[in-house]
């Protein structure tokens, strides 16, 4: 991954160590560089582009990734279905994306979903061709799965750096099998097993760090809630993953209070894996964030929310990533550029990092 020589405290992609040298301040003041695992998550990126979008910056035109690394961002996210029929993240649709993503020095984290379509707390379908098998042949499905996966992908020169063993599990996964409250047990084999398919595939001197990320950003009880069963079964892992949306997820004063709580306890790093805002109102949010959704709202909200992450005890605030960024349809209201693929104010926040 490439290191931007001014940049005095961030997370590498391989072993998330942390470096001290200096504060460099951003372009407005109110706050620093934020020196963390800045990240996008682009998984439909190159079909907005295969579909003919363009993305501009001060009106010229450029490949999306290309235009979100220079303004900062280091990592990219990227989604893979089992077996996706209305939806573009398969194996190979991914590794296409993750091999522009590491050409540019980008940190790779792959999101493993489980699911032939959106996994997350409210649809967490078991894929399939997995339908109907017994628990055990279904740890070893997702082992086998998840092996098979990670080595395709190191094979072609693009291993991933980190790993999340499914999106958005608060509620479990591939259900009914891992089914919560109900099935804990289940659920941990589930997660154990994908875990040991990453070990397996990956190369022993530097294997990805492993996440667990459900979507409880502000809310403390569930979260205890649900890592204390996690920790209690055993389960490795290295990264705490939260979704933080303010019409969802609470205020940022929910967050800090969950970011505290969960650095203070769990002493692991922390990552808001998802999260973004509005630029223009959003049919779909019924609840109104806490900043006008207009292109100035949508960068305050981030400039407020960095001082938050970097405010996590013990520096384990170690990363931020934007959800689609870059994509069409109504899904771009939370996008970093407009309808006509103009970059946004948000865009910016992180500008004098790359000086």
């Amino acid at each position: 991954m490439k290191l931007f020589p001014r940049i005095v405290w961030i997370v590498r992609a391989a072993a998330l160590t942390v470096s001290l040298a200096g504060v460099l301040p951003c372009a407005r003041a109110q706050i620093p560089c934020p020196h963390l695992a800045l990240g996008v998550d682009v998984s439909f990126l190159p079909q907005a582009e295969a579909e003919g979008t363009i993305f501009r910056d001060a009106g010229k035109a450029a490949p999306g990734l290309d235009t979100l690394h220079a303004h900062g961002y280091g990592w990219v996210r990227l989604r893979i279905f089992n077996d996706p029929k209305t939806l573009p993240n398969n194996l190979a649709y991914t590794l296409a994306e993750a091999k522009k993503a590491k050409a540019l020095g980008m940190g790779f984290l792959l999101d493993f979903h489980y699911s032939d379509d959106w996994a997350d707390p409210a649809h967490e379908s078991t894929p399939a061709a997995w339908q109907g098998l017994k628990h055990k042949q279904l740890v070893d499905a997702v082992y086998t799965f998840t092996r098979d996966t990670v080595q395709q992908l190191r094979d072609a020169g693009v291993p991933p750096d980190m790993v999340q063993i499914g999106n958005e599990i608060t509620s479990g996964m591939m259900w009914p099998d891992g089914k919560l409250p109900d099935n804990w047990d289940n659920f941990t084999d589930l997660l154990k097993a994908g875990v040991r398919g990453v070990y397996e595939a990956s190369d022993p001197a530097h294997k990805p760090r492993i996440m667990i990320h459900i979507d409880q950003g502000g809310n403390k009880t569930t979260t205890e809630w649900f890592f204390s069963h996690v920790l209690a079964a055993h389960v490795p892992f290295d990264v705490i993953g939260q979704s933080y949306y303010p019409w969802w997820q609470g205020s940022l004063a929910d967050l800090k209070d969950n970011l505290d709580f969960m650095a203070t306890h769990y002493k692991r790093p922390i990552i808001l894996v998802e999260t973004a805002y509005s630029w223009k109102p959003d049919n779909y949010v019924k609840k109104p964030g806490p900043y006008p959704e207009t292109p100035e709202g949508q960068r305050a909200f981030l400039e407020a929310l960095v001082p938050v992450v970097l405010a996590t005890p013990n520096g384990l605030g170690r990363g931020i990533f934007w959800w689609e960024p870059a994509v069409r349809g109504p899904l771009a209201r939370r996008g970093l550029f407009d309808d006509e693929g103009n970059s946004l104010p948000a865009l910016h926040v992180f500008d004098a990092c790359m000086q």
